[in-house]
């Protein structure tokens, strides 16, 4: 396995790689990414590994500083995961000090949900991908499903700028619990994660509703908040920044439910904030 701290080396190594797909990440690997890897053999004769904490999509008071970075342990997942090469780039490697400061924004896609909540989030997620899609050209990029709103926008973005770079999903892993898997999780104590429960059991209720036959997106989105919100269970579980059914080409909300369409969650546990979503499809 290569490892590689440079654009200049990565680029160097490319034409050696032939048809290559690439896993994007912030590092904190878990099964999840692994799970995105082993996609990523499928599409492609070799895999390339991002692995790279960028402050741009951090806002003022989100956890940059705090964010886990166990490297030793993530380059052990890459390479019993049989990856080629991990790009492993520094800040400033990847924004050359004194560079102009370049925007990509998909507004019809990105002002909802997250982006109402995290100013200036896909501008830094969309910076970055494209620029590791110059550096690497890869043929095939993977993107986990429980990000469904960037995976959109990224999709979007590669039509938008002609990137030959085709954008493959894959799914939500979750625990045994239900939780999904987030590098985040590692935040939680035992009690708040005891409490994160609500937010899968919020979703497998109301995709439990819409496989019974309700279609009006205006009830499932209820269904979600009483159940995050259940006062029942001793105390308010945690603090929704969000509940939503939106159409998944649009982003926009749904009303009757005719088209797949996302349901998805924004919520925090104690200072640790949480996103997950489903996907129904009628």
């Amino acid at each position: 396995m290569n490892v590689i701290e440079t654009i200049k080396g990565v680029r160097s190594l490319r034409p050696e790689l032939g048809k290559l797909a690439l896993v994007p990440t912030m590092g904190a690997l878990h099964a999840g990414h692994v799970s995105l890897m082993t996609l990523a053999r499928q599409h492609a004769e070799r895999v390339a590994v991002s692995i790279f904490v960028n402050p741009m999509q951090f806002g003022p008071r989100e956890d940059f500083s705090k964010y886990p970075r166990p490297i030793e342990a993530d380059l052990k997942k890459c390479e019993q995961a049989g990856v080629d090469l991990v790009f492993l780039p520094g800040v400033d490697e990847m924004y050359l000090p004194g560079a102009a400061d370049v925007a990509i924004d998909l507004p019809q896609l990105s002002n909802q949900l997250e982006g109402k909540h995290r100013n200036g989030h896909f501008k830094g997620v969309c910076q970055i991908v494209a620029k590791l899609f110059n550096i690497l050209t890869p043929d095939v990029a993977i993107f986990g499903q429980k990000d469904f709103q960037q995976l959109r926008i990224l999709e979007a973005m590669a039509t938008a700028l002609d990137f030959p770079t085709r954008i493959v999903k894959g799914p939500t892993l979750r625990e045994k619990d239900g939780l999904a898997m987030s590098s985040r999780n590692v935040y939680l104590s035992a009690e708040e994660r005891e409490r994160a429960l609500a937010i899968s059991r919020a979703l497998f209720m109301a995709k439990g509703e819409f496989d019974a036959g309700v279609r009006q997106a205006i009830r499932l989105t209820a269904t979600l908040r009483n159940t995050l919100l259940d006062s029942q269970r001793g105390r308010v579980q945690l603090l929704v920044d969000y509940v939503a059914a939106v159409d998944a080409q649009t982003l926009l909300p749904a009303d009757l439910i005719t088209a797949p369409t996302v349901l998805a969650i924004a919520a925090r546990v104690g200072n640790t904030r949480l996103i997950d979503n489903v996907v129904v499809t009628p």
